[in-house]
């Protein structure tokens, strides 16, 4: 019973951890795209 509650912690962690990653990826590129379309709209008013 010990090893499966040890096997089940540790892909808890490890999904935890992934998913960690994941999140903060996805908000990189999320940042990226709202600097892209700020850009974007500035250039967009200096022509105007």
């Amino acid at each position: 019973m010990k090893k499966l509650m040890a096997v089940i912690a540790l892909m808890f962690a490890a999904g935890v951890m992934t998913g960690c990653n994941t999140i903060h990826g996805a908000g990189k590129d999320i940042e990226r795209g709202g600097e892209k379309l700020q850009g974007t709209a500035k250039d967009t008013q200096q022509r105007m």
